[in-house]
């Protein structure tokens, strides 16, 4: 019988693999604070968050999770990103590595003010 595919955020979690449920819990907790109005989906099997548009997404591996944000947010904080892997527009967590919790809300936050900003200069 086929493993039954996860319909929230929290059976994704707890489907990864069992070394990042820690990092990830801690990450959804962060994200739900950050974006409490937002709405949870899964999405290509992926956890988004929308509020209403693409806020951040995240996703687990056998090592690692990413993080994904948007450009802006990882150029904004480039500095602090430094000896961190990273892609485009996602932040890799590694999860033998302490999880960067400070770092992983700044980035949110500026996400979901950057994306309010932008609706709010969108009405004028």
């Amino acid at each position: 019988m086929a493993k039954k595919r996860p319909t929230t955020i929290p059976e994704y979690i707890q489907a990864a693999p069992a070394a990042g449920h820690a990092h990830l819990k801690q990450l959804y907790a962060i994200l739900k604070k950050v974006a409490p109005k937002a709405e949870e989906a899964l999405k290509w099997n992926t956890p988004f968050f929308i509020e209403p548009r693409f806020l951040f997404a995240f996703s687990a591996h056998k090592a690692h999770l990413n993080f994904t944000t948007d450009v802006e947010a990882l150029e904004v904080f480039a500095k602090e990103l430094a000896g961190h892997t990273l892609t485009k527009a996602s932040l890799q967590v590694r999860y033998a590595e302490p999880f960067p919790e400070a770092l992983i809300r700044k980035l949110a936050k500026h996400r979901v003010q950057a994306l309010r900003a932008r609706e709010t200069d969108a009405f004028w």
